[in-house]
C-alpha cells in the first residue's frame, strides 16, 4: 500500500488498516503477481496503471513521463531464500505480460542502478536497472544519478482481440 497512498495516509492505517485496504484491492483487480517454489509464495512485484501508484505522481524523481496507457512495476520482494536465482527477471516477465495482457501500453520500473558493492535488500526493492535491460526496458528519463526510469512498450492484446473481432 506503501507506493499506493499519500505518506499520512499510509502512516494512519498502519498495520490493519493498510491490511484491509489491499484486500479490498485484490478483491477489485490483483495489485501484483506472485511467484511460487511448489506452494511456498517466494517472490511478488506489484504490477498496476501507473495514476494508482499515488507515490509516482508526487514524487521529483519518479514524476511520470507524458505517455498513454502506461503501468508501472514499482517494487518486488524476493524471499532471502530465493534471491540471487534470477527470481526478479521471471517476476518482471511475467508482469510484462500481465499488463499487455489487461491493455497496457507500455510498462515502466524505476530500478536502483546497480552498483559494484552488495546493497542491502531494503534498498533495492524497487528492482536493479540490469534486470530492466536485459528485458526490453529502456532509459526515459533520469532525475537521479542512481534511479532512472525505464519503459518498454507493450503490444496490448486486449486492444488487438477488439480489433480482429470487428473482422
Amino acid at each position: 500500500m506503501w507506493m499506493r497512498v499519500p505518506s499520512a495516509q499510509f502512516r494512519r492505517g498502519k498495520g490493519a488498516g493498510n491490511r484491509r485496504a489491499l484486500r479490498r484491492l485484490v478483491g477489485a483487480r490483483p495489485p501484483g503477481l506472485i511467484a511460487y517454489d511448489g506452494e511456498v509464495p517466494v517472490g511478488w512485484i506489484a504490477v498496476a496503471p501507473r495514476e494508482e501508484f499515488v507515490r509516482l505522481q508526487t514524487s521529483r524523481v519518479l514524476a511520470p513521463v507524458e505517455g498513454e496507457g502506461v503501468w508501472s512495476a514499482p517494487c518486488f520482494y524476493v524471499a532471502a531464500s530465493h534471491r540471487g536465482r534470477g527470481l526478479n527477471e521471471v517476476l518482471l516477465t511475467a508482469a510484462t505480460e500481465w499488463a499487455a495482457a489487461n491493455g497496457a501500453r507500455s510498462l515502466e520500473g524505476y530500478p536502483n542502478t546497480n552498483r559494484k558493492t552488495r546493497q542491502p535488500a531494503a534498498f533495492v526493492w524497487t528492482g536493479f536497472e540490469s534486470t530492466f535491460r536485459r528485458a526490453g526496458f529502456r532509459e526515459i528519463a533520469r532525475r537521479s544519478p542512481t534511479r532512472p526510469i525505464l519503459r518498454r512498450a507493450l503490444r496490448p492484446r486486449r486492444a488487438e482481440r477488439a480489433v480482429k473481432s470487428r473482422g
